[in-house]
């Protein structure tokens, strides 16, 4: 009887495991990991190794580098303190319009981010429709300037944000809320001190993906901020002006995004995606 359940068990795992996939499914699908990794190996072989350091070392980069970390930062901060609570909102309550409300949200996650730069400066610009009180009544102008670079930043990385913090939300179970407000919290304390520990983890892999894109953000940026060295210059922006001139200088700028990128998505799957 034993042997037969340890024969039973090791077919079940050959049937789960790598030799039980079909053959057309396994093609296609090294078809498309090949597709995704050989662009990253192309531009592992093709670094100028030699001339690494000196291209990493010029004070461009590393002024188009901190601007980038800290627009990036900015972006994240922003939307923690607008989309949790618009998470919430949809996530908790229940009113009309909220399948619309839901679709404008993550509407900028489909939208192509010239067009989200365009729309940034019909709102914000000088003559726009918010942008032309602000210039005439407090003399705030955001284009082209480094908080129009937050905002532009914040306009993209934002539903990241409010998907994965609205996804904890309903996953968490309201009763927690419902059982503070019965021993006499409001519902704002409720919230602060009950959802807000129990969703804390998705609220940190969100800003750790909002981040994330916001540092790679590159079309909304140059559309409503421009391209003004040590003002607007993020990374994107600089690889795309260095690859103009000096595609050496552009390996390099897009190699340091790399190395960014690969370890946000490590540090995010070993401390939430795994804890799931």
């Amino acid at each position: 009887m034993t042997e037969t359940l340890k024969g039973g068990a090791r077919r079940g795992r050959l049937r789960n495991g790598t030799r039980g996939v079909p053959l057309p499914l396994l093609v296609p699908a090294l078809a498309g990991l090949a597709f995704l990794v050989l662009p990253l190996i192309a531009l592992l072989v093709r670094t100028p190794w030699r001339t690494l350091p000196d291209q990493l070392t010029s004070p461009e980069v590393w002024e188009a580098l901190r601007l980038s970390l800290l627009c990036a930062t900015a972006a994240t901060a922003l939307s923690l303190v607008i989309g949790v609570p618009l998470a919430w909102l949809l996530a908790r309550t229940d009113f009309p319009g909220r399948r619309l409300v839901r679709a404008l949200v993550t509407l900028p996650l489909v939208l192509p981010p010239v067009v989200g730069g365009v729309a940034l400066l019909l709102a914000l610009g000088r003559n726009g429709v918010v942008g032309q009180w602000l210039d005439s009544w407090f003399g705030i102008t955001l284009p082209f300037t480094t908080a129009g670079v937050v905002l532009a930043e914040t306009f993209v990385a934002m539903p990241f944000l409010v998907i994965s913090v609205e996804g904890t939300l309903r996953a968490a179970d309201p009763r927690f809320e419902e059982a503070a407000t019965t021993l006499g919290a409001s519902r704002f304390t409720a919230f602060r001190r009950v959802t807000l520990p129990l969703i804390a983890p998705g609220i940190a892999a969100g800003a750790v993906l909002a981040w994330a894109r916001a540092l790679g953000e590159f079309g909304a940026t140059i559309t409503f901020a421009g391209n003004f060295p040590g003002r607007t210059q993020t990374m994107p922006l600089a690889v795309y002006l260095a690859l103009q001139n000096d595609p050496a200088a552009a390996i390099a700028l897009s190699l340091v995004l790399l190395a960014v990128s690969v370890a946000v998505l490590a540090g995010l799957r070993d401390r939430w995606m795994t804890a799931s």
